[in-house]
C-alpha cells in the first residue's frame, strides 16, 4: 500500500509544477495580480478535465467519479444535511434575547449572501469569514459565540449557503496593499508543504483530484468551498470550512491551527477567489 501511495505522488508531479509555472510568473513581474491567478487556476483544471462541466467541479469528488456520482445523485433526494437546513432556518429566525435576530447584522437580511463571503475588511485589516461575523454578531447582541467546526455553526451556515445556491462566487478584492497580501498568504500555505507526511493542500487537490487515498476519491481544489459546509460520512455529521481544514492538516500529520486563525481564514480567501464564477453549491455531502 505505501509503495502504491509513494508511486501516486510521484507520478503526478507535472500537474503541480505547472500550477507552480503560472505562480511563478506572477513572482517574476514583482506584481500580485489575483485575477491572471484565478485565470490560471481556473484554467489548469478545465484543461487537465476537458470533460467535466465547468459548473460541476463544485461537487467534488462527485464531478470525478460518473458511478459515485450516480449514487449521490439519489442520495441527494433524502440529503443526509436535510436535519441541518431545518435547524439552521429556525435558528436563523430566533431572535436573541434582546429580540435582534441574525438578519439584523448582514446585508439583505442575510439571506442569499453566502457567495460574498470570505471578505477583506479594510477597516479592520484582516479577511472575515461567514463563521466569524456569525460569531461577532452573537457577541454583539449579548450571545456566546459557537463551536466554529459544526453543531449550530455548520447548520446557521448551511442554511445561508442554501439561500445563495446557484449564485456564482463573487469575492472582491479591494485596492489595498492588505488585501493583496491576504490573497498571497492564503496562496502560500495552501502550496506549503507540511506535516510529517510532507503534503501541501495542493499535493491532494490540485495534483491528484480523481485519484483515490484509500477508499477517498480526492476533489479538486477549484470550487472546494463552494459547497461548503458539509455533511460527511467519515464524520458521521456536519462541518464546517473550518473544520474541513483543521482535518486535512490531521490528515497529513500537520499540527492544526484554531479555528479562524490568520491563516485559515487567508487560504479561505485564496480558494473562494480563484473560485469566482462557480456557483454556489452548499450545504454538500461527501463520503
Amino acid at each position: 500500500m505505501k509503495a502504491r501511495f509513494t508511486l501516486l505522488f510521484g507520478s503526478l508531479s507535472a500537474a503541480l509544477v505547472a500550477v507552480a509555472l503560472a505562480s511563478a510568473g506572477v513572482s517574476a513581474a514583482d506584481k500580485v495580480d489575483p485575477a491572471a491567478d484565478a485565470k490560471a487556476f481556473q484554467n489548469f483544471f478545465f484543461r487537465k478535465f476537458p470533460n467535466v462541466k465547468h459548473e460541476d467541479f463544485v461537487n467534488g469528488p462527485y464531478s470525478m467519479n460518473e458511478d459515485m456520482k450516480r449514487q449521490w445523485q439519489e442520495k441527494e433526494e433524502f440529503p443526509p444535511y436535510e436535519f441541518a437546513l431545518d435547524a439552521g432556518k429556525e435558528m436563523f429566525s430566533t431572535p436573541f434575547k434582546n429580540g435582534k435576530t441574525y438578519a439584523d447584522c448582514f446585508p439583505n437580511g442575510g439571506i442569499g449572501i453566502r457567495q460574498n463571503y470570505p471578505y477583506f475588511d479594510t477597516k479592520e485589516g484582516k479577511v472575515v469569514t461567514l463563521e466569524l461575523a456569525l460569531n461577532r454578531c452573537r457577541e454583539a447582541n449579548g450571545e456566546a459565540p459557537y463551536s466554529y467546526v459544526k453543531d449550530e455553526m455548520a447548520s446557521l451556515t448551511a442554511y445561508m449557503a442554501f439561500t445563495s445556491r446557484g449564485k456564482p462566487m463573487d469575492i472582491r478584492i479591494p485596492d489595498d496593499p492588505r488585501a493583496l497580501e491576504a490573497f498571497e498568504n492564503g496562496k502560500r500555505y495552501f502550496y506549503t508543504r507540511r506535516g510529517q507526511l510532507n503534503f501541501s493542500c495542493a499535493s491532494c487537490h490540485v495534483q491528484s483530484p480523481g485519484e483515490r487515498i484509500r477508499a477517498e476519491v480526492l476533489a479538486p481544489a477549484l470550487g472546494i468551498l463552494n459547497a461548503m459546509p458539509i455533511y460527511r460520512s467519515e464524520w458521521s455529521g456536519m462541518g464546517t470550512t473550518s473544520r474541513r481544514f483543521i482535518t486535512c492538516n490531521s490528515q497529513t500529520r500537520a499540527v492544526p491551527l484554531e479555528p479562524q486563525a490568520d491563516e485559515y481564514r487567508d487560504v479561505e480567501y485564496f480558494l473562494s477567489y480563484v473560485a469566482n464564477g462557480l456557483p454556489i453549491s452548499g450545504p454538500g455531502a461527501r463520503p
